[in-house]
Order: structure tokens, then sequence, then C-alpha cells
């Protein structure tokens, strides 16, 4: 058809400008059909394409008359075509009688015989011609298979006939529904569902107060469809909606949604009906399961009684796979909502009969289908639920274990399995809310219920996350354990569970008079304590004393990362591995743990997953990447419940704040940490924000006030009792020391760290120590031997800001001895490592003393730029090389969002406005930067060694 326009499309619909494009631009091409048929899946937005195609075709002049096929008139002949053509009955007049006479009286207008149908085709086609020779005509009809079969065989006529003409014609149908139109062969057009983007879109605009997580399971179960996106929050409750209620593994549908799916759903047979709801229980679509199950059901016809499912397009079978499948996740829904209770527990009957040899599937299926209490199904729930949780699955366990207890004769069994319910809510899955319930519910069921260790560990959650004190449930969890009847089994994992909550509740607290009943219920552990709970006994407890002992026994649990697949263990083996400074190793499999999060998984394992990452990214240089991830944190503690946790992500914003010279962030954190930590007793916080004030002094120049704050941490001369974060701020003491010439307490804190074995904990560690006693050295001779031999630990450059920092202490002592070739080489790489890390001071102190050495700045005819930061660069490049910010994201394991927002920190650092412009930017830099890529603008020295 001839003059359609193509461009200035509808900006309405979120995603679909391309198919608006795509439809227009086809209506618009005279060499094809002026006929386009649109088909899709119920819900994925065909009319809100309808309206926006006739909208803006109607823009540019195109007259457009619209009829849809309605369920009640579909055996009313011409109610479609009387829909369409009675805005045109002015025009009726332009035919000649027979015509005029035939179509007035097919549509009801006049009286008189049935005319022949022929003869009202062509009439319509007339008519329709008559009326485009003035303006353009667009006929819109939706719903085409509820047309009336009198108005579809006049339309099916028309719509052939339209090639070249400036009439169009543009219907909707669902996929797979039987229609003439379809045998017409008619050009079609599939609309695909929404991606993920668009979709993300939409619902932040309808929702936009969504949970994270429960934003993510809407995007999923939806799977592009726009009415399902739009409809399922509205089936949810406001505590669901803010995740402080579990979403149901399958979401309730909406009354629309209900009339779109559950009908088809109804109107099936009774065999496909029944056998498409073991379809949907069973959640595999293995087909052997289903035939089996047609079987026990008493179904003759096998998996063939799905056929009319198949027909319907509600269903398909894969045969790559033998499978079936549901088009669309919202089916399995309607099909719940299409059955009694008592079908349900029916079918959950049989595929527990069926599922004999997969014991986890059967003990759910038979924990569904059961309604009286019954204790051998409640102890299959209950193994189950064992399983369940050793993969990560902490809601699928609580769930095992509630009905487990549902299911229990006696009320001791019911409040235990309850209150290990209640343990793996509250250490797991954030629903802290449910776990009070839950504890409350194994009360009831059991007043004497006083030495679950399960129940005291979940107490311990509730009452740290509320606001308690550490004392109070070190106080509760320490009797729970001393008082169980366990016999200190090490096979009983309640007693491991609770002693590894013991050794946090320990370390948090800060204060060595707290570890005792840790090391006796260690030592009471028969036949031996298992090997992850030694090691992190000995490397996160007291690691100045003990962790180089345990540093043999940490190596298999390294090893056996890249095949863990249970989150919390993994968590646990960076617990081990944090003062070891081996937070590298845990890398990847905290990376698999957050994207778990991402997706649903367990926000107090994503806690600590993320809490490891951010602290491996301070010590190994991504500030950018541990800055974002802590925000993340935050955001996670305040969504999830998990409150205590907060002050481990301000510590890593504020030590990277101060570590950049930020003082009054940094600052302001650290009074945050310590507001929270006073009042509940949290002196190991209040260590890490006297780390952060440290570093903030030491930055700035105020020495004096450094060495108060790392003198509190531990005095100099000794690494007080259980308190590893001593060993992070060892080299700070020594140099705020040797800065107020207190030179004694300095040489000390050397002694004590050569004591202790420091330099033998890791290679880090090796760097402060050898650091550290260079600064006291009397002599420059002495001091260049040690510097060079810190220097020279194998490894060191996985740290680049302490590397830096002994570089940086190195050339100023040679720059003070005055060979000033010699202090060049260490000064310039802590200066080019300084302005990768953003370090402005540290970079500009660096410079000073270069300066004073003599050197030279060469001049550029460039102005100085800002200097990207690694992450920054390593961003610039991906884009540059023409990925998008969903790919980057993906390699990166960051959002979307997060590229998007670099990138605009990006441009105006490279003076640039656009992404095409990348490209030659970072050429430009990299010859600013000269030949070896080392920065020669920001402080004006070049990279030379």
């Amino acid at each position: 058809m001839e003059g359609f326009p193509e461009e200035n499309f509808s900006p309405s619909l979120v995603g679909r400008e391309r198919q608006v494009k795509d439809i227009c631009g086809f209506l618009a091409t005279t060499h094809r059909s002026g006929a386009l048929l649109l088909s899709g899946q119920p819900g994925v937005g065909k009319t809100a394409l309808l309206d926006a195609a006739a909208e803006t075709v109607s823009a540019k002049g195109t007259r457009v008359v619209r009829a849809a096929g309605v369920e009640f008139e579909a055996d009313v002949s011409y109610s479609g075509l009387h829909q369409l053509l009675f805005p045109l009955t002015e025009f009726f007049g332009r035919l000649d009688d027979v015509h005029g006479g035939a179509l007035r009286t097919a549509l009801g207008l006049d009286s008189g015989p049935p005319p022949d149908r022929l003869v009202v085709s062509s009439a319509t086609l007339l008519l329709l011609r008559r009326v485009a020779a003035e303006s353009r005509l667009l006929l819109v009809i939706d719903d085409l298979p509820w047309l009336d079969q009198a108005s579809a065989a006049v339309l099916g006529f028309v719509a052939r006939r339209l090639e070249g003409s400036p009439v169009g014609f543009l219907g909707a149908m669902r996929s797979g529904s039987p229609t003439l139109f379809h045998r017409l062969g008619l050009p079609e057009y599939e609309v695909p569902p929404l991606d993920r983007t668009a979709s993300g879109e939409l619902l932040d605009a309808r929702f936009p107060s969504l949970a994270d997580q429960v934003r993510e399971r809407l995007l999923v179960v939806a799977e592009g469809n726009p009415l399902a996106l739009i409809e399922l929050p509205t089936a949810l409750s406001g505590q669901q909606l803010a995740a402080t209620e579990s979403l149901p593994p399958l979401l309730p549908l909406s009354r629309r949604l209900q009339a779109l799916f559950v009908s088809r759903v109804s109107a099936l047979p009774d065999a496909a009906r029944r056998l498409l709801l073991v379809a949907t229980l069973d959640g595999t679509g293995d087909l052997g399961v289903l035939q089996a199950s047609a079987r026990e059901a008493g179904c003759p016809a096998g998996i063939e009684a799905l056929t009319p499912a198949e027909e319907d397009r509600l269903v398909r079978f894969d045969e790559g796979t033998r499978r079936l499948v549901f088009r669309h996740p919202l089916i399995r829904s309607a099909v719940m909502e299409a059955c009694t209770t008592a079908q349900r527990r029916a079918a959950h009957r049989v595929l527990a009969q069926v599922l004999l040899d997969h014991p986890e599937r059967r003990a759910w299926h038979l924990g569904e289908a059961t309604v009286e209490p019954d204790e051998d199904v409640a102890v299959l729930l209950e193994r189950s639920a064992r399983l369940i949780s050793a993969r990560g699955n902490a809601r699928g366990a609580v769930a095992a274990l509630v009905r487990s207890a549902d299911l229990s004769p006696r009320g001791e069994d019911r409040a235990r399995r309850l209150s290990e319910a209640a343990y793996i809510g509250a250490d797991a899955t954030g629903d802290l809310l449910g776990v009070s319930d839950l504890l409350a519910h194994a009360r009831r069921a059991d007043p004497d219920l006083t030495d679950s260790l399960h129940s005291a560990a979940a107490a311990v959650y509730l009452t740290i996350n509320g606001g308690g004190d550490i004392d109070t449930a070190h106080r509760v969890l320490v009797g729970a354990i001393e008082s169980g009847a366990h016999r200190y089994d090490a096979r009983d994992a309640a007693l491991v569970d609770a002693i590894h909550l013991l050794l946090l509740l320990s370390f948090y607290s800060g204060r060595a008079e707290l570890w005792p009943p840790f090391y006796a219920a260690l030592a009471r552990l028969r036949p031996e304590p298992p090997p992850l709970l030694a090691v992190a006994g000995r490397t996160f407890s007291d690691p100045a004393r003990t962790g180089v002992a345990a540093l043999e026994q940490l190596e298999p649990l390294l090893d056996s990362l890249p095949q863990e697949s249970d989150p919390g263990r993994i968590v646990r083996i960076g617990t081990a591995s944090l003062y070891a400074d081996r937070l590298a190793d845990l890398r990847e499999p905290s990376w698999r743990v957050v994207l778990q999060g991402r997706d649903g998984g367990p926000p107090r394992r994503t806690i600590g997953a993320l809490m490891h990452l951010c602290l491996g990214d301070y010590l190994s240089g991504r500030w950018d990447e541990c800055d974002e991830l802590a925000t993340e944190g935050l955001r996670l503690c305040e969504d999830s419940g998990y409150r205590f946790f907060t002050w481990y992500f301000w510590y890593c914003r504020a030590v990277v704040a101060a570590a950049r010279g930020d003082d009054g962030p940094a600052g302001r954190l650290a009074d945050r940490i310590s507001a929270f930590a006073t009042p509940r007793g949290v002196g190991t916080a209040l260590h890490y924000a006297r780390h952060v004030r440290t570093l903030a002094g030491i930055v700035r120049g105020d020495f004096e006030a450094a060495y108060q704050q790392a003198a509190a941490v531990s005095p100099p001369g000794v690494f007080a009792s259980h308190v590893p974060h001593a060993l992070w701020v060892a080299m700070d003491l020594v140099e705020a020391a040797v800065r107020t010439d207190r030179r004694a307490e300095a040489a000390a804190h050397v002694r004590a760290m050569a004591d202790i074995g420091m330099a033998e904990l890791s290679p880090r560690l090796a760097l402060l120590a050898g650091g550290s006693a260079a600064l006291c050295a009397e002599s420059d001779e002495e001091a260049v031997r040690l510097f060079a031999e810190a220097l020279a630990v194998p490894g060191v450059e996985r740290w680049p800001f302490d590397l830096a920092r002994v570089r940086l202490a190195y050339g100023e002592r040679l720059r003070r001895a005055r060979a000033n070739a010699d202090c060049r080489g260490q000064l310039s790489q802590a200066h080019d490592a300084f302005a990768l890390l953003g370090a402005g001071p540290w970079r500009e102190r660096a410079a000073k003393e270069l300066r004073a050495s003599g050197w030279t700045a060469p001049r550029t005819g460039t102005a100085e730029r800002s200097v990207l930061s690694p992450q920054e660069r390593q961003i610039a490049e991906l884009a540059a090389s023409g990925l998008s910010n969903k790919q980057i994201a993906e390699r990166l394991y960051l959002s979307h969002r997060t590229i998007g927002a670099h990138l605009y920190q990006i441009f105006p650092k490279l003076g640039i406005s656009s992404r095409a412009a990348l490209r030659d930017a970072l050429a430009a830099l990299d010859e600013q930067d000269g030949p070896d890529g080392q920065d020669v603008t920001g402080g004006g020295f070049s990279g030379r060694r």
C-alpha cells in the first residue's frame, strides 16, 4: 500500500519502537500486500501495538477504522463487519443500488432477505477503495479468532485484494489460533516478548518500590510478557512486594491473568487437565515421569492425552531433550488456579508413587499429599531439607522443615524442626520476621524448649540485627552449647553451626575474654573438629599467635573452592582466609555467590561474599569496585533486615575514602561505625573505625592523631590478644611513631612483628614488616638493605597500595641520604601506582619528593587530565571495542546501570561526549602517557624507572 509513514512512531510503548517501525514500514512498502497479521502469546502486547500503529499512521493523515472480535458476538452474523463499517455509512451512497443495498441489509440497516456473501464481500471492497480515494485508509481488527464467521469471510476476501491499493489491513490474533486468515497465506508478524532491559523499565515505571529480589523474580516469571509484568504484582501483598514475606513457588494470578489463561486450561478435556497438573507439580517436564504418572492415574491414552493442550499452544514437546515445555510460566499458575485442592493432593500422590528412586522429590510430594500427622513422611522431609540446604537453597530447606514440622505427631519433634527452620532462615534468607514467628511456634509446640542449638542461634541473629548487644547474644549461645545433649559429637551439624557462630560473636566482641568458651567447645569435639572450623579457629581468632601454624591446613580448603557449590561454606572459607591474605583465592567463588544472590539466592550468604570481595578489592587496589560493592552490600543489609553487618560496608567505603584523601566522608563513616558499635559492644568494629582514622591522619600529615588511633588498636611493642586487625595497622603505627619522634616505640613494634612471625603469615604482611623495619633502621645502609629485602618478597605486586607505600618510604629515605638518582626510580613507581589508584595525596607526596630530588617534569602541550582508574580504563576499552553496557556488565560481574554510571564519569574525563569518540580519546591518552603507558601529566613526572 502507498504512503504509510515509517517514522515518528508513537513513543508511548516501552521497548516496542522497533516493532512499531517494522509494522508501519511493512504497510508502507508498495511491492508487498497491504495486509499484515500480528500474532503472539496472550498478553504480549498485540493490542498495544495495534493502538500504536494506528496512532502513528493517523497522525500522518491516514483514516483508521477499527473492530475487535468479541466472544459473545461470535454467533451474530456480520457483527464484526458492522463494527468496522458503521463509521463509513456516509459513503454507502457512493455504491450502486445492488452493492449498497446488500451492504445495508447485511449490517442490519435495512430489512430484506439475506444477501449473497460474495456480493457483500465485493461491496465492502468497493466501499473501502472509494473511501481511500480521498485519504489513505487502514483497517485495524483485534482478536481475529473471535470474529463471527460471516465477517471473517468478508474481511478475508478483502485482505487478499489490497496489494498496491491505499487501503491497509492490520489484524491481531493469538499464536496458534486456528482462523480463516491463517489459510489465506497472508504475511504474519510474530510479536516477541520484551527484552530484559525493556521489561525492567516497564516494571520500574509501574512499581518503582519493588524489593530487588521480588523485581528479579517477576522478571524471570513474566518472561517479557507486558501484561504479566503489569498484573503479577497486583496479586501480591504489600509484605511480599517489599520482600518482608516470602513469595510462593508459583505466583498467584490477577483477575485479568486468570481470565486470560485459566479459561484456556478449563476448556481442556479432563484427562489433559489432570496430566497438565501432574506436569506442573513435577516441574521437570520428564516425559518418562509423565507417562508413568498417566498409568498410575489410570489414563490409558498416556501422554497423548496432552494433544489438546499442545494444539492450543499451551505446551510443546521438545524431542531433543524429551521434555514437556510450558509455553509460558503463567500457564503453570493457571493450571493450579483451575484445579481443586483434592485434585492437587491426588496429583502429588501419583508423583510420590512414580518417584520412588528420587527420595528428595518423593518426600516433598508425600508432604503435599498428606493431611494427617505422619512421622515417616516428616522424617523424609527433614532429611530432604538437609540436602536442599547443602546446595544453598535456604528457602527450600526452610519450606521442607516447616512442612515436616506440620506433619510431626509429637510436640518436641515439631519444635525441633521449627527451630532448625528458624536457624536456616536467620542464617541465610533474611526473613527475620518469619524467623521470629517460627521460634514462637516452636516454643508453643514445646514449652520446655530451652537448650535447642538452632533456636539459640536463630535468637542470636534476631538479637544482633534487632539492636541487641554482643554480650547478650554470646551468653545465649554459650548457654545452649554447654547445656546441650549433643555430647560434642563433631558430626552434629547443629553443634558445628553453633560453634561457627560463636567464633563470629567472639570476633565481633574484639575482646580476648569472650574467646575461652569457643576454645573449650572446639577442644571437646569428638573425634576431632571439622577442618574448616579448626582452621578458622586459628586464622580468624588470634592470627598473630596461631595463624602461621594453620596455613598448611588452609591450603586444602582453598584447593576445594573450584568444586564448592555450598555458598555458606564458601563464605566460611573466606572468613578463615581473611587475615592470611588469601581473599584473592576467594574472588571467583565469592562472585558466584553474589551472582546467585542477585538472582534471588540467600541474602546472608550474599552479604558475606560481598564483604570478602570488598576487603579483597581494597587490598588489591580495585577501589572503585570496592566502593560499588559496599554500596550494594549496604542496600542489601537494609532490604534484608541484616542491619548488624552494615558496619563492614561502612568500613570498606571509609578506608577507601581515607586512602584517597577524602577526609570528610572517611571521618563521617568512621564516626557512624563507632556510634553503632559502642552501645552494642562490637569492639572489632571500633578497631576498624580506628584503622580508618589512622590512615586518614597519615594522609593529611597529622601523625600524632594517627599514632593515637593506631595505638588504641594495639599498643606499640604489643599485638593485643585476639585483635587480628592489629596486623593491618602495624606499619601505620610504626610510621606514625617515627614521624612523631617515638623511635623507641617504633622499634619495639618492629621487634613485636618479628616475635610473632608476622612475615610468615603472607607476602603482604612480610612486605609491611620489612618496610617497618627499614623505617626504624639507624643507618642508611641498613635501611637500603631492609627496603630491598622487603620489595624482593615474591608476589608483593598483588597489593599495589601497600607496595607503593613501601616504595615511597624507600624513596624518601634515599632522598634524605642525598641519593637523588637512586630515589627517583622508587618515587616514580610509587607516584604512578598512586595515580592509578586515585590516591591523590599520596601521589602529591611522591611528586614533592621527586621535585626535591631535582627531577624536572617534561613539558607537554596537553592540558592536565584526570587519570582513569584501572576499572574505568577497562570499561572504556571494552566500550570502545563495541560491546554494549550489558555485555560489559556480564564480563565484569557488575550491573549495566553501574557501567552506565562509569561511562557518564569517563566521558568528561576524556573530554568527549559520545561512545563513538572513545577509541580516539584512549589513543590520545596513550600518546600523552608516553611509550610505557605511564601517566606524565597527573603530577608532572614520567613513568621511567
